[in-house]
């Protein structure tokens, strides 16, 4: 039995794993899927103080209060940056860590960084006056079947905007040295996350693989993305 700890996006919640983590637990293993402050169930909790510190916390806690070990920690979308710092903080609970169409960031970034500069730009505004940034269209992310549609935009939440611009340090070297997963999802792409794909594709020290679907897998295709999961169990 493997333990798979799944990091959701922005925006989200433990909720958008509804699809998969059933199927994850009928092979056999063992599933975690926590919501971040401030959003899904944890919605009344949002203030503008909420950054990425606080939700590295919140995936941190759940490892500690579960005493989770060997697991795979998946991060999705701006889960990764999340689940970065996760890392740093308990890599020795840590068998893989999988980017699921997610920030791989470097030491010293942060998300906006990262994201394409007209949507970064739009990040900004919005949430330097807010302290909080609205759900893009979901059609960004390959959701336009009304039924999808309707499933996350009932659920969706404003993201605090401090989580995108918070720096991620990176200085422990056993989390660097963890085994590590991309899965790219390249149908339609995002534009953020190419960065990644091109870079981690033909990396030696990292497993890659494809889907062509949308950046939000879990909705759009479920069984394979958790047939790819099932690899590293």
């Amino acid at each position: 039995m493997t333990t798979f700890v799944l990091v959701h996006g922005a925006w989200s919640g433990g909720w958008k794993w509804r699809f998969v983590a059933p199927l994850l637990r009928r092979a056999g293993h063992e599933v975690f899927t926590p919501t971040l402050t401030g959003l899904g169930e944890r919605a009344h909790l949002a203030t503008p103080d909420i950054d990425l510190g606080v939700q590295v916390q919140d995936v941190v806690a759940v490892l500690e209060m579960e005493d989770l070990r060997d697991i795979v920690l998946v991060g999705h979308s701006y889960g990764g940056m999340v689940v970065t710092g996760a890392a740093e903080r308990a890599p020795e609970r840590i068998r893989r860590l999988v980017y699921l169409d997610a920030f791989v960031p470097e030491d010293g970034r942060c998300a906006l960084d990262y994201v394409v500069p007209e949507r970064a730009a739009a990040f900004r505004e919005q949430g330097e006056r807010t302290g909080y940034v609205d759900p893009p269209p979901a059609s960004l992310w390959g959701v336009v079947a009304p039924g999808d549609v309707a499933f996350a935009r009932q659920r969706e939440r404003p993201h605090p905007y401090r989580c995108f611009t918070e720096n991620l340090r990176r200085t422990n070297s056993s989390a660097a040295a963890l085994p590590k997963t991309f899965i790219y999802c390249s149908a339609p792409a995002t534009g953020t996350f190419d960065q990644f794909a091109a870079k981690y594709r033909n990396d030696p020290a990292w497993r890659f693989h494809e889907l062509k679907t949308g950046h939000d897998s879990m909705v759009l295709v479920p069984q394979e993305l958790a047939g790819l999961l099932l690899l590293h169990a």
